[in-house]
């Protein structure tokens, strides 16, 4: 059982999407920099680092979200860390047949600190998941990565621009937006 109250989410910083076209390494240094600093920080402060890996689609070599790729592991450049407890998801949210719920209860977790890939998907989807089955969400957008997307009018939308609206539609109704130093101060305050 964990002293903390708090658990930090990493969630599907994997490999697989290395593989996938929307992928790019523009936001990548910045974006570990920031996850990698919360996970540090929270190991530092005894606060459980809980990992999730996504895995979906057909069971083949080829479907890099599949086990059988050899992919669904954690990405080049994430600090390496003990997990707390580790989750292989199927579906959007981190809460879904997972068993998460069922490990944070058990081990008195009240807030939750939310990372990870993809921004406006599973990060955000496991946020409002969170948030409606009453934990306090704690969201760090720097510590989230996106890739740039295309709207049904054919029109670009960036990784920057979803970002943006991630924070603007989360804020105040499922989490309170912080940055890493912020979700460490009221991790520690939260004790």
């Amino acid at each position: 059982m964990t002293t903390s109250h708090t658990a930090l989410i990493v969630i599907d910083v994997q490999a697989s999407f290395q593989h996938r076209p929307c992928f790019t390494e523009r936001d990548l240094p910045a974006f570990l920099a920031a996850q990698n600093a919360l996970i540090d920080g929270c190991i530092r402060r005894g606060i459980p680092v809980v990992r999730v890996l996504h895995s979906d689609g057909p069971e083949t070599a080829d479907n890099p979200f599949s086990i059988a790729s050899g992919h669904v592991s954690p990405l080049a450049g994430l600090t390496g860390f003990d997990a707390a407890a580790t989750f292989v998801k199927h579906r959007h949210s981190a809460l879904v047949g997972t068993g998460l719920d069922v490990w944070l209860t058990e081990h008195g977790i009240r807030r939750l600190i939310v990372s990870g890939i993809r921004t406006e998907q599973c990060c955000e989807t496991t946020t409002r998941h969170a948030s409606d089955l009453g934990w306090q969400v704690d969201y760090v957008t720097d510590a989230t990565l996106t890739f740039d997307m295309t709207q049904p009018d054919g029109s670009p939308l960036t990784a920057a621009e979803i970002k943006a609206r991630t924070a603007t539609v989360l804020q105040g109704r499922f989490c309170t937006l912080c940055s890493v130093d912020e979700a460490l101060s009221r991790a520690q305050a939260a004790a």
